[in-house]
């Protein structure tokens, strides 16, 4: 870390490395080379001290919460370059408090999902497709609690309407995962490829999701499509984001599984290692952390204390 152009080429050596073992590092990719960029405009030469992360972290007075996140960045890059420079200095944690707050999300019932999918199937379009893509696309999500990259890059090769089982390619870390499908989430997405086969005979995109230019869906404009019909449909958060979320979808799946499992009287402790191959979890604690307080499974839990706690003598 000689020069100004050093700090750049060594971030992203970093990241390039990282993302060679299944990391994708888009946001923290993003801040990692605003990192390098602040450090090239204060003239900074050498090697990364704490005092540099710090100025980076409460640049442009963001809360502390950010300055805790930013700091967490670049911790991890000043621990991967401190066996190639040992004067690198890793600032310390807790400088700016806890860089992770969970916030509660909106945790969908299945009258909001059923407005939702009612709603984007009205969407116009003059080929007629649009409605379908979006009433389909956002059922797939509330129905197998994928993530929205996985849904969005679904390859027509990777559903097999015959056997109701997506095959996951383009999942976090690039682990290919199956997906079993409910029959009635198979017989949605059987209609839908009938309806765009017939629509677009010759797609521009193999994905298995078309726009009606036939080409595949966007984040940005799925979310932009999402936020119109969200806003149409008047709904309130119940979590503490500022509005629902298409990520809530896959909190809810989760939440919803649990209490239909509760109620069939299934072994959690079992299920739950299931539920997070599922949905594509490395470790369980990843799908403990969406699972969220809703009024249902708190009163299973009050009952089961209940049947537990000792009782007071009269």
């Amino acid at each position: 870390m000689n020069s100004r152009l050093t700090l750049t080429a060594e971030v992203e050596a970093y990241l390039n490395d990282r993302r060679h073992l299944g990391f994708s590092l888009n946001r923290e990719g993003l801040q990692l080379l605003a990192f390098a960029r602040f450090a090239d405009a204060q003239g900074v030469e050498g090697h990364l001290t704490e005092a540099l992360a710090i100025a980076w972290a409460q640049h442009g007075q963001p809360k502390r919460l950010t300055c805790a996140r930013r700091l967490d960045i670049v911790r991890r890059f000043a621990q991967y370059r401190l066996p190639f420079d040992a004067r690198t200095e890793i600032p310390a944690t807790g400088l700016f408090g806890p860089s992770t707050r969970r916030l509660t999300p909106h945790v969908y019932d299945a009258r909001e999902i059923e407005a939702l999918v009612v709603a984007a199937a009205a969407l116009p379009c003059a080929k007629g497709l649009r409605g379908a893509t979006y009433a389909t696309f956002f059922g797939l999500l509330a129905a197998a609690g994928l993530r929205l990259s996985e849904a969005l890059w679904l390859q027509r090769t990777e559903v097999d309407l015959t056997g109701g089982l997506l095959t996951l390619t383009h999942t976090k870390f690039h682990r290919t995962r199956l997906v079993p499908l409910h029959a009635s989430t198979t017989e949605a997405l059987t209609q839908y490829a009938l309806l765009r086969d017939r629509l677009i005979p010759v797609p521009l995109e193999n994905r298995f999701f078309l726009s009606a230019r036939g080409v595949g869906l966007d984040a940005r404009t799925v979310e932009y499509t999402f936020d119109r019909l969200r806003r149409q449909l008047g709904w309130r958060p119940r979590g503490q984001h500022p509005a629902p979320r298409l990520q809530d979808l896959r909190h809810s799946f989760i939440c919803h599984r649990l209490l239909a499992w509760y109620r069939q009287g299934v072994d959690i402790n079992h299920a739950i290692l299931a539920l997070a191959t599922y949905v594509g979890h490395a470790e369980v604690t990843e799908t403990y952390w969406y699972i969220t307080g809703i009024p249902e499974l708190l009163a299973i839990a009050a009952q089961r204390f209940e049947q537990f706690a000792p009782r007071r003598p009269q």
